[in-house]
């Protein structure tokens, strides 16, 4: 790791992270949003416990899923077609990040805290993150939030209160990425979940040539609106 992050805002090159813990490149600086930009912009993200100094991350391989590749088996494109599920794009984001962070079974307690939910409804006002929300009779049961830069979607954090409801959230998402012209969601860390659902990891160095190819594409500015 190169040590900390400091003003002005740039970050130490990606290749000189950890390799255990796999990806920690710095910590410190602040999550405004001139620096989280700044941090996507290089396949960069923080993630860090309450109470402990803000931890960067840049892991090696990285879990993507390619939009037009997203797998749907017979029973999920069953539960999309005749679920009952609504899905509606940045109308309710700190719902949904607040879903997010809520205690899950078998596990401690969460990395999304009130300043990370702040940091990222800041994105959200201005147009860069983004929450894709399942609903069922007016109830929120599922969805994710996540970043994007250019042509690029950075997944952070899905969540379900009904079987599938992130799933179907995620396969909703894939597709309008693709009719927009993404090239790539990053998933972060490999997952047999995400796996199922067609992600594959890239080495870093792969991945990071092509974040940089797609954060410079033209922006999609929030909030969004799906077409089908």
């Amino acid at each position: 790791m190169s040590g900390r992050v400091d003003n002005p805002l740039g970050f130490p090159p990606v290749e000189t992270a950890l390799a255990e813990p796999n990806g920690l490149l710095a910590m410190g600086g602040d999550l405004s949003l001139e620096r989280l930009l700044e941090a996507y912009r290089h396949g960069i993200f923080p993630w860090f416990n309450p109470g402990e100094p803000i931890l960067w991350w840049s892991p090696d391989p990285r879990m993507v899923l390619v939009p037009g590749e997203v797998r749907v088996t017979r029973s999920l494109a069953k539960r999309i077609r005749n679920g009952g599920f609504e899905v509606r794009v940045d109308t309710a984001f700190v719902e949904v990040m607040r879903a997010c962070a809520a205690p899950r079974p078998g596990a401690g307690g969460t990395w999304i805290s009130p300043a990370m939910i702040a940091a990222y409804t800041r994105l959200h006002a201005a147009g860069y993150a983004h929450a894709v929300e399942t609903w069922r009779d007016g109830r929120l049961v599922g969805g994710l939030y996540g970043v994007a830069i250019g042509r690029m979607f950075y997944g952070e954090s899905m969540f379900s209160r009904e079987p599938d409801a992130s799933k179907v959230a995620l396969v909703h998402l894939a597709r309008q990425l693709e009719r927009w012209g993404f090239g790539l969601i990053d998933c972060q860390m490999e997952t047999a979940h995400l796996a199922s659902l067609g992600a594959r990891t890239l080495p870093r160095a792969a991945f990071t040539a092509r974040v940089a190819e797609l954060v410079n594409l033209p922006h999609q500015p929030g909030p969004w609106s799906f077409t089908e």
